[in-house]
């Protein structure tokens, strides 16, 4: 999902005028805004973004990991003992490797899908 970096957008709409979804807007301080749910990860706001304010999600994996982490870090203070706090830990490796069992699956699917269209 791209994603706008406030620090390099000028707010000059060129993003907004191109989007085919119409996912992007500008906020109060003249900045775009993508609606995640509007996006339709054409990549073309990225593309005509003269100040590459436009950004890729994968620039955002070492935050979301630490911010998984810190996540979990602070709801293991809720667990007093050695027992609950490993028991809690466990059952947090296999919601991540839920998470990561979906996507794999997803991809697989998604390719699927793709060679399919190129086989027509």
């Amino acid at each position: 999902m791209p994603w706008v970096n406030e620090d390099l957008c000028v707010g000059c709409g060129v993003c907004v005028d191109e989007c085919p979804a119409g996912a992007i807007r500008l906020n109060d301080n003249h900045k775009a805004i993508i609606n995640e749910d509007e996006c339709i990860r054409c990549g073309r706001c990225h593309d005509v973004c003269p100040e590459e304010a436009v950004r890729h999600d994968s620039e955002r994996i070492p935050q979301e990991v630490e911010a998984n982490v810190e996540r979990t870090k602070d709801l293991l203070k809720h667990f007093e003992t050695l027992q609950e706090q490993q028991a809690f830990l466990e059952r947090m490796v296999r919601y991540f490797k839920k998470q990561q069992k979906v996507a794999s699956l997803t991809i697989d699917r998604i390719t699927s899908i793709k060679a399919n269209l190129a086989s027509r």
